[in-house]
């Protein structure tokens, strides 16, 4: 973090956002040109069997085709449509922090392009491989880019908390579908999608700490809201609370995956129970986020114990 941050003065408003966004430009700056050295060029295509494509008019699409097991379906049908709400996505980061023509536009305009290969490959593997009916595909793309998605009255500081740990669990839930799938080819698949997720990830992290510095009581408050109504941004997708069950009992992502594996790594990185100097409302916030990672392990407990005698397929926790 830039040692030149210096702190400003809290609006009537909490905290002015385009001050904020102007002090915080240099190390934004700095951390779009760090991602742009340790990022890795791609290319979909390369990553698809298309020995394995036949046409459709030929040979239509039936039950009896696909590989993969109806859970790693369910995380893959998940996986895609979360993606394919990119245009939503980008429109909220862009009103968050894509004004002007410096550090922050470049960086919305960079994370916007890297995101987009993210569906056309899982797209085409699905497709190419007929492990998910395509029909069903496309009428669950047209759904989900006509419902959109939206955070009505994010500021800077929600949103940059939100899209770090949004960022780490679709990381860690593509990861894992990866694993799940018993499928060299979707493994390789999900894990360089994980891979620019996580680099997404670092970059949210490491400006929120700056942010931190800046502005820690609005900080802190900010992330504890972010953390206590956590969403996936799948969440508009029909039938997803049935979805995401049999996913959490699949292992690939269940609420011990979510404490352990998303809020306290990034929590810890960002010292937030450490912090000193924090006004009353941050000291109450921080209060009631100890409570809730209390009551997520012990949740994250019973479900442990219920899934304890059931015979259905799930991962081990990744070493």
């Amino acid at each position: 973090m830039s040692t030149e941050l210096t702190p400003i003065a809290p609006t009537a408003t909490d905290y002015d956002e385009r001050a904020l966004l102007s002090e915080l430009e240099p190390e934004a700056g700095r951390l779009l040109d760090r991602h742009a050295k340790v990022a890795q060029e791609w290319f979909p295509h390369e990553f698809i069997p298309y020995r394995l494509g036949r046409d459709f008019d030929k040979e239509p699409w039936t039950p009896d085709q696909p590989r993969l097991t109806g859970v790693a379906q369910t995380a893959f049908e998940i996986g895609l449509l979360t993606e394919d709400n990119l245009p939503s996505y980008h429109r909220l980061i862009h009103g968050m922090f894509g004004d002007g023509d410096g550090a922050w536009i470049n960086w919305v305009g960079r994370w916007t392009a890297e995101e987009g290969r993210h569906a056309i490959v899982l797209r085409d593997y699905l497709t190419v491989t007929r492990n998910i009916d395509p029909i069903q595909l496309e009428r669950g793309r047209m759904t989900q880019l006509q419902t959109g998605y939206d955070r009505t009255g994010s500021d800077t500081l929600h949103g940059l908390a939100y899209v770090t740990f949004q960022e780490l669990a679709t990381r860690i839930s593509h990861r894992n579908t990866g694993r799940y799938s018993n499928d060299p080819v979707a493994d390789k698949i999900m894990i360089r999608i994980a891979a620019d997720e996580n680099l997404h990830m670092v970059f949210y992290r490491d400006i929120l700490s700056a942010a931190i510095a800046l502005q820690p009581s609005a900080a802190v408050r900010a992330i504890v809201d972010e953390v206590l109504d956590f969403q996936m941004p799948g969440a508009g997708i029909p039938r997803f609370l049935r979805k995401a069950a049999a996913i959490a009992k699949a292992g690939i992502y269940d609420l011990r995956v979510h404490r352990d594996e998303v809020l306290l790594p990034i929590i810890n990185h960002w010292r937030i129970l450490e912090l000193t100097g924090l006004d009353a409302a941050a000291e109450e916030a921080r209060r009631r986020l100890a409570d809730h990672l209390e009551k997520l392990d012990q949740a994250a407990k019973r479900f442990e114990e219920k899934l304890a005698g059931s015979t259905a397929p799930r991962i081990a926790r990744a070493g």
